[in-house]
């Protein structure tokens, strides 16, 4: 697809960022663009949402990570090449894309766009994450992730058991991976902001477009959290930091999870 010409960054928004001397730590950015009635999409449909300045904006955070995170329901959707578009970004500055797809049911090809990113040396080639189970050797799609400088990631796991966000950012940290920029889908962010996920979630980078998508749609609506102490239920993320900013027809929030 063709470059974007960037927009300026909002001010402030370099607090939000990981920050070069957090050498070894990992820091998780979770962003996502969302309509008025807190939709990501409509199912199996891609759903453009951001207008051209909240889009740069993405782009640009894309710039200050090591990894681009995102489900295999969105790879197949969307077909994306999860790289930073904006003009004159080097490949020094690319993010790895990080495909979370258990049962490697995410029919890569030579000609989808993320290995035509990377082979044509603009973006890096993905790493997908799947369940020790799944049988990759003589699998015609580990060769072509290999053959531009990605790989299949196996993570062990007992049974049938979710995987471990916990044991997901230790797996990303051991393959160098240290900031990381999760964009979606659903299931990927509602999981994040789960209560017993929400503390590796260091910032929250949110878009909100003027529109409704309509019932049924893709939502993000994290698990309700009940009182310990009456069993009654209780806001399930509240934030502090919070900063806004407007951005051509868009609203951006800036903020942090309040632990």
């Amino acid at each position: 697809m063709a470059s974007l010409v960037p927009y300026p960054p909002p001010p402030g928004i370099d607090k939000y960022l990981p920050s070069p001397q957090r050498t070894g730590e990992f820091f998780l950015t979770l962003t996502y663009a969302t309509s008025l009635d807190s939709h990501l999409s409509i199912p199996l449909t891609q759903v453009p949402l951001s207008g051209p300045e909240a889009k740069s904006l993405t782009h640009h955070l894309r710039t200050f990570h090591d990894a681009i995170l995102i489900g295999v329901g969105t790879a197949i959707i969307d077909d994306p090449g999860l790289n930073s578009r904006l003009l004159g970004t080097p490949i020094t500055r690319q993010p790895r894309p990080v495909i979370l797809d258990p049962t490697f049911r995410w029919k890569i090809t030579r000609e989808s766009r993320v290995v035509q990113t990377a082979r044509r040396g603009e973006g890096l080639a993905p790493y997908v994450f799947v369940r020790s189970e799944v049988g990759i050797e003589g699998d015609e799609r580990k060769g072509i992730l290999e053959e531009v400088g990605g790989k299949v990631v196996v993570i062990e796991t007992s049974g049938k058991q979710r995987w471990s966000w916990h044991v997901l950012s230790e797996k990303m940290k051991e393959l160098g991976l240290n900031s990381v920029m999760v964009e979606g889908g659903g299931g990927v962010i509602n999981g994040l902001l789960a209560e017993e996920n929400l503390p590796l979630v260091d910032s929250m980078i949110v878009t909100i477009a003027p529109i409704y998508l309509g019932q049924d749609g893709v939502n993000v609506s994290p698990p309700a959290v009940l009182s310990a102490e009456d069993g009654k239920r209780t806001l399930a993320v509240k934030f502090k930091g919070v900063e806004w900013r407007i951005l051509g027809r868009d609203v951006v929030m800036l903020a942090r999870p309040d632990l």
